[in-house]
């Protein structure tokens, strides 16, 4: 009997994944490509890297493709991308200067003037104005959908555009950014193939910044391409900015080939410190979540917080948000939200006196973070829409770090207890 080779696990893999130390005088880690171009050992060789480059040709079986420019390709983003795609079992992956710029693209590569994007809502308030205004300025039409539709709303709902065979994106931001709705992943699937043609596939996009890459895979659940903000927990460390898209072949190779012509594509650099940091991440996330239920099971028995958005605390009282999650997430994330009692004041009481956790935009790095969604991140959203999801004055965002837990709710505790001081204050007309 053969012995099986092990599969190694991608925590395992990150550490040399598609790196040999013989390809660099021996150094152990990948060293940082800082050039701009590349030498060709041959014009042949030029010529055929060329062809493939620019899609003339396809690589033949066997052929073994060089390097020509960092615009096109460099080692340290190759292997950091291989390495990417192991974590959500892509077929291929491309690296952006920004996660606004890896959107951006996918929109770019399959929208075009008079097309239809129907998307989850609420989104990411840069999401949000890239959908409502650039894109109605194109000519880009736009539907949003909320976890309360179900698939037969959803259908009804682009019929009663009038675009309907105009379809071409479904994009789902799941949780919603800042309110951690869960979104269906299954049924944007089917809605997906419910529209398509032989002649026009509607691809499913899915944005899995909150959850990913450890506790969510959206491609094994029907996705066609899936999108970060790396900045967060794949970089984790607040020091860079990045995005990344993962996918299937057949949509990655139109991202990669755009991302060649627009020139968004990250640096070196930025490679080599994403590399860094995907050696810790399942560690990192690991712990934030860990320290995310503590804190939201505090939160949750608080008497100066209204409500607790967190999918650990999901129960039979919301049972279709518990039963995507059943099927979606292998874990509930470290993003809390809250609505403590009271209004815009209370809450920036509380925000003003944190002492551990910081007062900041972004999340998922190493450090607790805190921030008032409806005048920080959304503050562009329109206000209509900001009510009718929930990102009201009383809501507040955590991003919860990897700091001591118990530190981490005494620093909460004292701001709670200031906050409730300007709440009793304002009740009692003093």
């Amino acid at each position: 009997m053969k012995d099986k080779k092990r599969r190694f696990k991608p925590e395992s893999l990150m550490m040399s994944y598609g790196y040999n130390p013989a390809w660099s005088e021996g150094a152990i880690k990948c060293p940082i490509f800082q050039t701009s171009t590349f030498v060709f050992e041959s014009a042949e060789d030029g010529k055929a890297f060329f062809e493939v480059a620019y899609g003339k040709r396809d690589q033949e079986p066997n052929e073994k493709l060089g390097l020509i420019y960092s615009r096109l390709n460099n080692p340290d983003l190759e292997i950091l991308e291989n390495r990417l795609c192991l974590w959500d079992g892509a077929d291929q992956a491309a690296v952006f200067e920004s996660g606004m710029s890896a959107i951006s693209t996918v929109f770019l590569e399959f929208l075009r003037p008079g097309d239809l994007l129907v998307h989850s809502s609420p989104v990411y308030g840069g999401t949000d104005h890239l959908i409502h205004h650039l894109l109605r300025d194109f000519g880009i039409d736009s539907i949003g959908f909320s976890t309360q539709d179900t698939e037969k709303d959803l259908i009804q709902a682009i019929q009663a555009t009038g675009k309907a065979d105009r379809l071409k994106l479904i994009y789902v931001e799941t949780p919603a950014n800042p309110t951690n709705a869960l979104f269906d992943l299954e049924m944007a699937r089917r809605v997906a193939d419910h529209f398509s043609t032989p002649d026009r596939q509607v691809v499913l996009t899915v944005d899995n910044t909150y959850m990913g890459p450890l506790w969510q895979h959206p491609l094994k659940l029907g996705a066609d391409l899936v999108l970060y903000s790396a900045t967060k927990y794949i970089a984790g460390h607040s020091d860079l900015i990045a995005g990344a898209v993962l996918g299937k072949a057949q949509y990655m190779e139109r991202i990669r080939a755009l991302r060649t012509f627009l020139g968004n594509m990250a640096g070196p650099w930025t490679g080599w410190l994403m590399m860094r940091s995907l050696e810790t991440l399942k560690i990192r996330m690991e712990r934030q979540g860990q320290n995310a239920q503590i804190i939201a099971d505090y939160l949750n028995q608080h008497p100066a917080v209204e409500k607790v958005y967190y999918p650990g605390l999901l129960d039979e009282t919301t049972p279709r948000q518990r039963d995507i999650f059943e099927r979606h997430c292998e874990g509930p994330g470290a993003m809390i939200s809250f609505d403590i009692k009271g209004g815009e004041k209370e809450a920036f009481a509380f925000l003003n006196h944190l002492e551990l956790i910081k007062l900041a935009v972004s999340l998922g790095s190493t450090e607790s973070l805190a921030e008032h969604p409806a005048t920080m991140t959304h503050a562009g959203v329109d206000e209509a829409d900001r009510i009718r999801h929930g990102i009201t004055d009383k809501l507040i965002r955590l991003s919860i770090g990897v700091e001591d837990p118990h530190d981490l709710i005494s620093d909460i505790s004292r701001a709670l207890a200031k906050a409730s001081e300007s709440y009793v204050l304002e009740a009692s007309g003093s």
